[in-house]
């Protein structure tokens, strides 16, 4: 009577043996497998982190297959005046007339005063806390649609390196809560000081300066980050206009 020898354990059975005596495998599912194989799931687990990462990597160093000699050159002109000014910045500490003094600081003004009104319908904290918290987020939605939908590395880092200019922007305010003394708009009293009551509101005032500098250095951070993922957008430009020179 002819057999089969068992794939596991290489014993050889009678060819009606339904199970291999040994280690028990059974003939029909085995076939069944070789007919209709299936990759064990752990295969796909690490592809698919992987491709989630590399897509992600692509994403935030993509830079165009054609590069313009005039907007690299102007970009890395705009790079090195971002350095000076993030120098100017750093440097002062939680200055107001540094940082109040800067014209950036008449730009952001308006969102800061805007944040107020898009707030207001979360109530009557969140309508203070607003101002602040837009001037700092709006470029953070600038720069994911930079990003994500115009595919401008270079100009999606501009706008990280604004919203930590922000940062530092607000960090002169938090550290006047206690005195009020700064200038308001629209020639405001103590009253309409958003730190001020804010820090008064949570029973906070006692660390003002900790918020003050804690606002500061994340500023800080998001600047260097920036200027970090300019230059490195501004290297890999430089390799493909290297590429296409003759």
């Amino acid at each position: 009577m002819s057999g089969h020898e068992c794939p596991k354990c290489e014993l050889s059975s009678p060819q009606t043996a339904e199970i291999c005596p040994r280690c028990g495998l059974v003939w029909q599912k085995w076939l069944a497998r070789q007919q209709h194989p299936q990759a064990p799931a752990y295969r796909f687990a690490a592809p698919q982190q992987e491709g989630l990462l590399t897509r992600l990597s692509a994403q935030i160093f993509a830079v165009p297959d054609a590069v313009d000699h005039s907007v690299f050159w102007g970009r890395t002109a705009t790079f090195v005046g971002l350095v000076l000014w993030s120098l100017y910045f750093i440097t002062g500490g939680v200055d107001w007339e540094r940082i109040g003094s800067s014209f950036l600081h008449n730009v952001n003004l308006p969102f800061h005063e805007f944040g107020h009104v898009l707030f207001r319908p979360f109530g009557h904290f969140m309508t203070i806390l607003g101002g602040s918290l837009f001037q700092v987020i709006m470029p953070l939605g600038l720069m994911l649609a930079f990003c994500l939908y115009r595919a401008d590395n270079f100009g999606a880092s501009v706008m990280l390196w604004w919203s930590g200019q922000n940062f530092i922007d607000v960090s002169p305010y938090i550290a006047d809560a206690q005195l009020r003394a700064l200038p308001l708009v629209g020639g405001g009293g103590e009253e309409s000081h958003d730190w001020g009551n804010l820090l008064t509101m949570t029973q906070s005032l006692a660390h003002t300066h900790q918020y003050a500098h804690a606002s500061f250095s994340i500023g800080v951070v998001l600047i260097i980050l920036a200027l970090a993922w300019a230059a490195y957008i501004l290297h890999l430009q430089k390799q493909r206009l290297a590429d296409v020179m003759p």
